[in-house]
């Protein structure tokens, strides 16, 4: 995308930014120098992306897919009070709240395939019975029948680390 610093002599500390017809737009303070500029452009054009890819996903569809997998997997018993995509989980794919009931699951899975989708809410939902990795927890992940390609997917990807 390009990029269009506009500098103002009425600025004196902050930087925005915004989408204009495909041009990205940074107001900048007049007398910020371009080393120190660089630095946040790159912030902020990481958060807009960010926001632009939440928007593009679609939490209710993704309630709708656990559902289905609940339903496939644990006999429809489990229940949680949320499933979403998040955008700020960059050292794993998905994290479970089992107190709250809540599930969060990172946007970076949806350009993989479904089964690794399925997996990684397969595995969420899990920790709605079971808080750890546990014998009993990989037990109930098993009855997924492509945990293991999932994970070889996964470890491929340089993305999950081994839990033993």
């Amino acid at each position: 995308m390009e990029i269009e610093v506009v500098r103002s002599k009425k600025r004196k500390k902050t930087v925005s930014a915004r989408e204009v017809d495909g041009v990205f737009v940074v107001q900048a303070p007049a007398d910020m120098s371009e080393q120190e500029l660089q630095p946040i452009i790159k912030n902020l054009q990481q958060r807009w992306q960010r926001k632009q890819t939440k928007a593009e996903l679609d939490d209710q569809a993704l309630h709708r897919r656990a559902q289905e997998l609940n339903r496939q997997y644990f006999d429809g018993k489990l229940k949680w009070n949320s499933i979403k995509w998040v955008t700020n989980q960059n050292s794993r794919f998905g994290s479970c709240t089992p107190s709250k009931k809540t599930i969060r699951l990172s946007h970076r899975l949806a350009n993989m395939p479904l089964f690794v989708l399925d997996y990684v809410i397969v595995h969420e939902l899990a920790h709605l019975l079971e808080a750890n990795h546990g014998p009993k927890f990989w037990k109930l992940v098993n009855r997924f029948p492509k945990t293991e390609r999932a994970r070889g997917y996964l470890m491929a990807v340089g993305l999950e680390q081994l839990e033993e």
